[in-house]
């Protein structure tokens, strides 16, 4: 019995020391949170605006640009996978694998090759462990990226869409999109050629709204090419910001779980360890009082 008290209490010890870190954890994530989405916050409206540019040269000329002049006959395909450096964050890195998997198939499904570029540690071990392509990777900032890894990763897809040969039709991006502390759902966009969603709202709403009319210098191509890198990396960054914010949101609510069950299995173990005690003692009693009764029949039998 005391040999089983042992390993209930030696079990309460490791449970409580494993409590602690995922708490500490759940903390550290739950600090984090805050800095992502004020990360987000600020790099979205530059994001969003620097595409309504983009969109507004593309539909206000008749420049014919890689960037927003679709290819008929796209043989050749990027996926940029985002996922997490580090594990404990529940689904998060999975899901986003998941998706790449999917749109993968797709790209497939329509006669196209697939070249994958993967950010994460995650993502790059699943597919280095299935023997799986990867063109290029990166690594170390996922928790927390800057703008500076956003042009490293920007600088390679760019370099492989405007290749003239051996380069790709289509730049497509896995991220994670960071909705609610509760919500995050990975998600697939087109970056590259531009799909140009906003014409339809503009010119639903040219009844309300006069637009201006615009005069490219030195043309509309050599805007283009301007807006090209910045559009690239914005997009990419801002990316980046709701991934690490889904990650370490993703990463609290797994803590938080952990250590919810851990404090579960800490009552149940304590309640076990107390009957066992509280059954050794009622054995130890048990003992005495049998041995006192020995005694006391010993005695009478000598007189």
């Amino acid at each position: 019995m005391g040999a089983q008290l042992r390993v209930y209490k030696r079990r309460i010890r490791s449970v409580t020391a494993t409590k602690k870190i995922t708490k500490a954890m759940e903390m550290i994530s739950a600090a984090r949170i805050g800095k992502a989405q004020r990360a987000v916050a600020a790099s979205t409206p530059y994001a969003d605006e620097l595409t309504r540019a983009v969109t507004a040269v593309a539909t206000r000329s008749t420049a014919k640009h890689p960037l927003t002049s679709e290819n008929p006959n796209a043989t050749r395909a990027a996926v940029l996978l985002i996922t997490a450096d580090r594990g404990l964050a529940g689904g998060y890195s999975s899901n986003a694998i998941k998706a790449s998997l999917a749109l993968a198939e797709r790209l497939r499904s329509e006669g196209k090759d697939v070249v994958t570029y993967a950010v994460g540690r995650k993502g790059v071990s699943y597919y280095g462990f299935r023997d799986l392509a990867v063109a290029e990777s990166w690594t170390g900032f996922s928790d927390k990226p800057t703008y500076g890894d956003a042009k490293l990763v920007s600088a390679a897809l760019i370099e492989a869409f405007t290749a003239e040969t051996g380069g790709v039709d289509e730049v497509h991006v896995i991220s994670t999109k960071f909705e609610s502390m509760l919500t995050q759902t990975a998600v697939d966009a087109r970056l590259l050629p531009l799909k140009l969603d906003e014409v339809k709202v503009s010119e639903e709403s040219s009844a309300k709204e006069i637009f201006p009319l615009y005069d490219f210098e030195p043309s509309a191509e050599g805007v283009l090419d301007a807006l090209l890198p910045r559009y690239v990396e914005s997009r990419i960054y801002n990316a980046l910001l709701q991934s690490a914010a889904s990650e370490h949101a993703a990463r609290r609510r797994a803590m938080k779980s952990a250590t919810d069950n851990a404090g579960e299995l800490i009552k149940s173990l304590t309640r076990l360890a107390n009957s066992a005690r509280q059954a050794e003692i009622t054995q130890e009693i048990s003992e005495i009082v049998g041995g006192a009764n020995a005694l006391a029949d010993a005695s009478r039998g000598s007189e």
